[in-house]
């Protein structure tokens, strides 16, 4: 019986996907809320850890530790741990946002281009006015980082009949994109695009990578969308691109500190739209964590390689 502990909020719903899976009668598996400490018996004998954030240096104190499933697909909180030693393997929920991040840039597109909202405030004040929108179609979205919710937006994309185009760390085809820059092409990228996608991991390279020499490499008329991660924008020299005409405006899910402080000037930057870091909340977002968990738990007992396994020195 090899001893897991499921640290977390919704503890049983990945124990009953253990179960389903098959590996339960395999794990002697603990359930803590995150309000709750491991006993010493606890940390001694644990193998095998699925939470969201433990205490610092709290993994020094679990030597038996071999394999930490995160329940996110960022992962530089844990990369970046001192007490997270080099034998212990790192998984983390990649994939989990497929259907419902793209769906939510999708409907940041459409916010930028159809005149919705001005409708809903028109609606308010009982004013009749017709507006034009924008067409998506014969546009060009430029993806930084076309991993998984990249390849998958494509596919959606292609459907509106938008250009697709982006960067990634490899050159392999990727279908409905039209072309693959590598990273050092990135301004390549922007000089084409109406819409900048960010969906880069965030690392030491991609660390502030959209500051003011990049908003000037991108079109006066394009925007940038942020669904990544909140430190890949310079905060202050996004502001004075959008305040300056430097670039249209942008959408923003994700930042560096968050809830976003009130007296950011990102609250009230006209043509900023602040969104509260909802791209990938899901209702059923535990059951699909949860599944993959179960899957890795398979492929850990027979021994197989892990889906999703961090490679700490790319810190993805």
């Amino acid at each position: 019986m090899i001893p897991a502990l499921l640290w977390l909020d919704e503890a049983e719903i990945y124990r009953q996907a253990l179960d389903r899976a098959g590996c339960g009668q395999r794990l002697d598996i603990q359930l803590l809320r995150p309000d709750q400490h491991p006993s010493p018996a606890q940390l001694a004998r644990t193998e095998i850890l699925l939470a969201r954030q433990p205490p610092p240096g709290i993994l020094a104190s679990m030597p038996r530790l071999r394999w930490i499933q995160a329940l996110t697909a960022g992962v530089e909180h844990w990369v970046s741990r001192p007490d997270l030693r080099p034998d212990i393997a790192l998984s983390c929920a990649r994939g989990t946002h497929r259907v419902q991040m793209p769906e939510n840039i999708l409907g940041a597109l459409f916010h930028l281009t159809k005149p919705y909202a001005q409708a809903t405030m028109d609606q308010r004040d009982r004013r009749w006015v017709r507006r034009i929108s924008q067409t998506l179609a014969g546009k060009t979205l430029g993806i930084l980082g076309l991993g998984e919710i990249g390849r998958e937006l494509a596919k959606k994309a292609a459907a509106l009949e938008l250009r697709v185009i982006g960067t990634r760390s490899t050159a392999e085809p990727v279908a409905q994109v039209d072309r693959i820059y590598p990273a050092v092409a990135t301004d390549e990228v922007l000089a084409q695009s109406d819409f900048v996608l960010l969906l880069l991991p965030l690392t030491p390279l991609t660390d502030g990578i959209m500051n003011a020499a990049r908003f000037r490499a991108m079109r006066s008329s394009a925007y940038l969308l942020n669904f990544g991660r909140g430190a890949l924008v310079v905060d202050a020299d996004l502001v004075q691109a959008v305040r300056g005409g430097i670039i249209a405006g942008a959408v923003l899910d994700v930042y560096r500190s968050e809830p976003l402080p009130a007296e950011h000037p990102f609250w009230v930057t006209e043509g900023i739209t602040v969104l509260p870091h909802i791209g990938g909340l899901d209702a059923h977002r535990d059951e699909i964590v949860a599944a993959l968990f179960a899957d890795n738990m398979r492929r850990f007992l027979a021994g197989d390689a892990l889906f999703a396994l961090v490679d700490r020195a790319r810190g993805y």
